[in-house]
């Protein structure tokens, strides 16, 4: 039975007993499940599945009952369901996936939403708290209201390109309509993201061609490296033409035609671009989708995993639920035609790629998710024909195996933000905050930290008015 009881648990996690002292070993999980896709706890049982029974099952029934409703706030729904393995009492604690999200472990002096990540339950990063709880109270991103106001920037490329794909004039009425804009005239995030200003900071794309195979120094093995920023139609018809410009269209004679063969398929890699800027996550700060070409491959990496919480690369494309981080840009996108409605981007980019010639199951499309981002491989199919397949092979290894230290230097990023801002509780020069985080390349250690906190507030400049002042110097806000 407890093999049924698993194989019907999308997640699952094993306790040897119900930690009576520490009830919080376990309520983590409880929070984390409620927070995510849901799961079960199996108690009696340890890692390796060996079978150790519950002395009283009835008591650390009630237990568990009890602490979840006196430590988890709101209480999630859950069903504790005994049962009998090889004449051993063990429980089975089912936790549904929260409508009411956050769920927080509340005791102890201290109150934190945990997630999953793997088969950990961690405390949630800033950035997914916030998005947990904007599903708590039905709201997402691109809806929340800002403090623009409309009338103060110009949509001159949006609405040229409505007119362009469709024939039709985007009128004045349909900022409201279409959720860019409130009754008031103000914009909502998902309007900030589309004018011709660049007002969103996260609102960036860095596009590199790489010489080889693997990433290295961008001033010595970037054969091409932009950065593009602002409304989003430009940042995807921008990095559509970076990947282009960085492409090569072969050909094959064959007997009464000559043959194309472009490294990749257009459509297949706009739908990725389009799936990375309108489905990643805003939330994350110093945060920008990243384009990178190999001369084996095409990555394309965005912030912030699957809406839902669980991993593509556990999913059938075929048959992924459609739950969108940023509704009122994905419904925008598709009356521009730049996407389909019902989530079926992922599938479009196997299939396109599919139709190049070459192609061979080897270099279907990967898709590799982790709980902070996204990243989508298409192979180039004119890379020697000798070593794609192993190649192929050995990059889906990699990927799989680097999700862990993509999800570290997430993490680590995050963890360098809140150094810096307890570090600026004085007021600190630029000189003196790289030195203490161990910084030689000063510009560099700008652009990824401190610009970002300055844009979100976390940080101010003691001389505002002259940024460049030669004894300007930051400090944490408030």
């Amino acid at each position: 039975m407890l093999n049924n009881l698993i194989a019907e648990a999308t997640e699952h996690e094993f306790k040897r007993e119900v930690e009576k002292q520490k009830p919080k070993s376990w309520l983590k999980s409880v929070s984390a499940f409620a927070n995510g896709i849901g799961g079960t706890l199996f108690f009696g049982v340890d890692d390796d599945h060996s079978i150790f029974g519950l002395e009283d099952a009835q008591g650390d029934a009630d237990l568990i009952s009890n602490r979840i409703k006196e430590r988890i706030s709101p209480i999630p729904e859950f069903v504790l369901q005994p049962f009998e393995e090889r004449g051993k009492a063990l429980l089975a604690l089912k936790v549904k996936s929260g409508r009411s999200t956050p769920y927080y472990y509340a005791a102890d002096g201290i109150r934190e939403a945990y997630i999953r990540l793997g088969s950990e339950s961690i405390p949630a990063p800033s950035h997914i708290l916030n998005e947990l709880i904007l599903k708590g109270t039905n709201q997402t991103y691109d809806a929340i209201a800002t403090e623009f106001r409309r009338a103060d920037y110009s949509f001159t490329l949006l609405e040229a390109t409505y007119l362009h794909r469709l024939g039709i004039r985007f009128e004045s009425t349909d900022y409201q309509s279409f959720g860019l804009a409130t009754k008031e005239d103000m914009l909502t995030r998902a309007g900030s993201l589309l004018t011709d200003q660049h007002i969103v900071y996260n609102s960036r794309v860095f596009c590199t061609r790489w010489n080889g195979l693997e990433k290295g120094s961008i001033f010595d093995d970037a054969l091409d490296d932009k950065e593009f920023e602002g409304s989003l139609i430009h940042l995807l018809q921008s990095g559509s033409g970076f990947v282009k410009n960085n492409s090569k269209v072969r050909f094959a004679k064959e007997a009464f035609e000559r043959v194309d063969k472009p490294d990749y398929s257009e459509r297949a890699v706009m739908e990725a671009l389009v799936n990375a800027l309108i489905h990643r996550s805003y939330l994350v700060m110093g945060s920008e989708v990243h384009i990178d070409m190999f001369d084996d491959r095409l990555e394309i990496s965005s912030p912030g995993g699957m809406f839902n919480g669980k991993l593509i690369q556990e999913q059938d494309i075929d048959s992924i639920d459609s739950e969108r981080r940023n509704p009122i840009i994905a419904d925008l996108f598709h009356r521009m035609r730049y996407m389909e409605r019902r989530g079926s981007g992922l599938k479009k980019i196997v299939s396109e790629t599919s139709k190049l010639p070459g192609y061979t199951d080897a270099l279907r499309p990967m898709f590799i998710s982790t709980g902070t981002s996204f990243r989508v491989t298409i192979w180039n199919m004119n890379y020697g024909s000798d070593q794609v397949s192993d190649q192929a092979s050995d990059q889906a290894s990699d990927q799989a195996s680097d999700q862990a230290s993509d999800q570290a230097s997430d993490q680590a990023d995050q963890d360098i933000f809140a150094d810096i801002i307890s570090f600026c509780a004085q007021e600190r020069s630029r000189r003196e905050i790289c030195e203490h985080f161990g910084y030689n390349n000063r510009s560099y250690f700008v652009r990824k930290f401190l610009s970002p906190l300055l844009a979100s507030g976390a940080l101010r400049l003691t001389i505002p008015e002259t940024p460049s002042h030669m004894n300007q110097k930051y400090v944490a806000a408030g």
